[in-house]
Order: C-alpha cells, then sequence, then structure tokens
C-alpha cells in the first residue's frame, strides 16, 4: 500500500491497532540485550476513541531483579507521526516518543545510561 512512492501520512486510523514488540532491547555499557530472548513482552492496543490497553512483562528485569507487569491502560495521542501514550504503569512507554510508520511503532530512549530500543508491529 505504501510501496507506491506516497510517503506514509499517519492518521488515528491507519495507526490505530493492535500491537506486539518484535523488538525489545536495551544497550548497557555497550552490551546489548535482547529482552524479549529473557522472557518479556510487550502488547498494546491503540484504540481509535485514544484510549489504549495492553501490558508489559519483563521477568527479573525491575528494580533489584524484582519482575515487571504493569498495565498499559491509559490513552494515546497522535500528533503528525509521533505517538504519546499516557498511563499509570510506570515504564518507559510513556517517557518516550513513537515514530509511527506503516504498521510499526518504534521508540528509542536513553534511562540511567541504558539505551531502550522498541518496535511494535501489527
Amino acid at each position: 500500500m505504501w510501496g507506491d512512492g506516497n510517503p506514509f501520512s499517519p492518521t488515528v486510523e491507519t495507526v490505530a491497532g493492535s500491537y506486539q514488540a518484535t523488538t525489545l532491547t536495551a544497550t548497557e555499557n555497550g552490551a546489548l540485550i535482547n529482552l524479549l530472548l529473557l522472557g518479556a513482552s510487550l502488547t498494546v492496543v491503540l484504540n481509535q476513541d485514544g484510549t489504549t490497553t495492553g501490558r508489559l512483562v519483563a521477568p527479573g528485569l525491575g528494580e533489584n531483579g524484582t519482575d515487571v507487569d504493569e498495565d498499559l491502560a491509559g490513552t494515546w495521542t497522535l500528533q503528525g507521526s509521533t505517538v504519546t501514550f499516557d498511563q499509570s504503569g510506570d515504564t518507559f512507554i510513556r517517557d518516550v516518543p513513537f515514530t509511527a510508520e506503516p504498521s510499526r511503532l518504534r521508540a528509542e530512549g536513553t534511562f540511567n545510561g541504558v539505551i531502550v530500543r522498541a518496535v511494535l508491529s501489527k
């Protein structure tokens, strides 16, 4: 659909949908860690009314080796090609802007020297 030379212009309708992390990594002190291989998962549904549902699970990857299990209920907004989240769960998701691409959301942020990268695919 977007391979015809036309640039992707995201709208609420084209961005809304169910997403799953296909890439979720952390880079610390130059070492790349694939969080999905360590058992982490991230799913989020962006509804057309601006609400979200979903869950971030990361066994043993929380503070002091605790498990992360965060509810991603909240809201999302689209401005240009940038998607932002407002959720009560304290995760990187609400702290970084995501870039909307065809059937994908991409984000990167740095937290206490750790670079977190996420690609969510429909």
